[in-house]
């Protein structure tokens, strides 16, 4: 995104949920998620380990719990929000496709977007 003219702030602590990028000019925020730990709907990354389940479940709640709060704080405060799973970086071909996605919602309107392996979801 850089090498494409793009300037970004890098966890920046100025803004809630500390996300990954920030792009002062365009008003938007990238979370790049990790789908295990972020439980990413369908995807095959996100599995839950066998030793104490009960736990691992409860963490894993909590997480969405507070990532959906974070993204409905910064959408309530006029920001942007995208999300990038683990599994749509991966391989060199989808990472080419993600930087074209996000450089191309970056230069919209659309105030969110959720690029993974297989999905992709604009919002207004």
């Amino acid at each position: 995104l850089h090498a494409r003219g793009f300037r970004y702030r890098l966890h920046s602590k100025n803004v809630p949920g500390r996300p990954d990028l920030v792009f002062p000019k365009h008003h938007a925020i990238v979370f790049v998620h990790g789908c295990f730990w972020h439980r990413h709907e369908g995807c095959r990354y996100t599995t839950t380990p066998s030793t104490r389940p009960e736990f691992w479940q409860a963490k894993f709640d909590a997480n969405v719990i507070r990532d959906a709060a974070i993204r409905d704080q910064l959408i309530e405060a006029g920001w942007r929000v995208a999300t990038v799973w683990e599994c749509s970086l991966r391989k060199a071909d989808q990472l080419t496709a993600t930087v074209e996605l996000l450089s191309a919602w970056l230069l919209s309107d659309s105030r969110q977007l959720e690029v993974g392996e297989k999905n992709i979801k604009h919002s207004e």
